[in-house]
């Protein structure tokens, strides 16, 4: 395919990206934010391409910005850009999946085989709450495709993947555990059977319904469910994943791409202002009633932090956290927010798979929260 060679460049050229300027926005009078600004610059030194980052709290809104928007450029990385949400879709599409069980079209009891006859071989086990939570067993679809750094991946980047395919090949292999709901294990085919749920419900594709529901009333101008679309609108900063080729390992530019392989659980595109408002309008119960609201807090098994397509992690303030994170391969997001809604942090990075970026992403978000 044309794309595969779009942009290559090595994986050590990111590292010309540290000389890369910075930027912070903030009003005048508002506090010293520069120990958020060295905490996104720390994230590119070490593992990242760009980064950007918003914070909503009492004393108004800062966005910071660092590294650049494209390997081989100067540009800046927009701090309105739009990026691939990975897995943080997820949240938006259990928060329709409750908007059902609360409008009595769907029970968190029913079961898969109810709703999609055949689609799992032991759907009349599963139910939409274990799907929800990953403690179904249902088989991971993405560890059984090709897969970055592996060259074959290149090769799909604009396929089209029908989520009834992608679910076939997952449940051909036996369940990660049984019986449902005695375990946990993360399950990207567990949300595209959600989505295929969700349009049996309403007669809607399930990106339709998260437009409908969520989009168009939160006024989320930055954000969409591109379904196929391979491109993102927009100001947005380049993604890259790292492939082996016969010369070495090199990060291709994977900006372009088919999202259909994300699916239900991994598609959306947004930006930082949207996904704070979208997880404050979570929070705040605008979007669910309270039980149902609580229901999502809840663990599917007591040591995980994870219930209805939402997660939680403490501070070393002791402050709690609700959001979750995405990982869309090219991209990288983390957004949450405090339980009483007084700050919201959301950040995305495009990562350079120079080094791991979770622990300077941890502390920066401890220092978003706690400082």
């Amino acid at each position: 395919m044309k794309c595969v060679h779009r942009v290559l460049v090595t994986v050590t050229t990111a590292v010309a990206v540290l000389a890369a300027p910075t930027a912070a926005l903030a009003g005048a009078g508002e506090p010293d934010r520069s120990g958020l600004q060295r905490g996104l610059d720390a994230i590119i030194a070490e593992s990242a391409v760009g980064a950007l980052m918003e914070v909503r709290d009492e004393d108004g809104v800062w966005r910071g910005t660092s590294g650049v928007s494209e390997l081989g450029t100067t540009r800046a990385v927009p701090a309105h850009g739009r990026f691939r949400m990975g897995s943080i879709t997820k949240t938006f599409l259990a928060t329709v999946t409750l908007q059902l069980v609360a409008e009595g079209r769907l029970r968190l009891h029913d079961k898969v085989g109810t709703w999609l006859p055949g689609a799992v071989p032991n759907g009349h086990r599963i139910t939409v709450r274990q799907l929800l939570n990953h403690t179904s067993g249902v088989p991971d679809y993405r560890r059984l495709l090709p897969m970055p750094p592996t060259p074959e991946f290149l090769d799909n980047r604009l396929r089209t993947w029908p989520a009834a395919e992608l679910v076939r090949r997952a449940v051909a292999n036996p369940p990660t555990f049984e019986p449902p709901g005695s375990d946990y294990a993360y399950s990207n085919t567990g949300y595209l059977l959600l989505g295929q749920i969700i349009e049996k419900a309403t007669g809607r594709p399930y990106g339709k319904e998260i437009e409908r529901r969520i989009i168009r009333p939160l006024r989320l101008h930055g954000t969409s469910a591109p379904g196929t679309s391979p491109r993102i609108r927009g100001p947005h900063p380049h993604g890259y994943v790292p492939i082996e080729l016969a010369t070495g390992r090199r990060l291709v530019d994977l900006t372009v791409m088919n999202p259909s392989l994300l699916g239900a659980g991994g598609e959306m595109i947004s930006t930082t202002s949207d996904l704070n408002r979208f997880m404050a309008a979570l929070l705040d119960g605008r979007l669910l009633p309270g039980h149902l609201l609580d229901e999502m807090r809840t663990p599917g098994v007591k040591e995980k932090q994870y219930g209805l397509g939402l997660r939680w992690q403490d501070t070393s303030c002791g402050v709690r956290l609700y959001g979750n994170d995405g990982d869309a391969l090219a991209y990288q997001a983390w957004s949450f927010t405090t339980e009483d809604r007084r700050r919201q942090v959301t950040l995305a990075l495009t990562p350079d798979f120079r080094g791991d970026p979770d622990d300077a992403v941890d502390a920066l978000l401890d220092k978003a929260f706690c400082d």
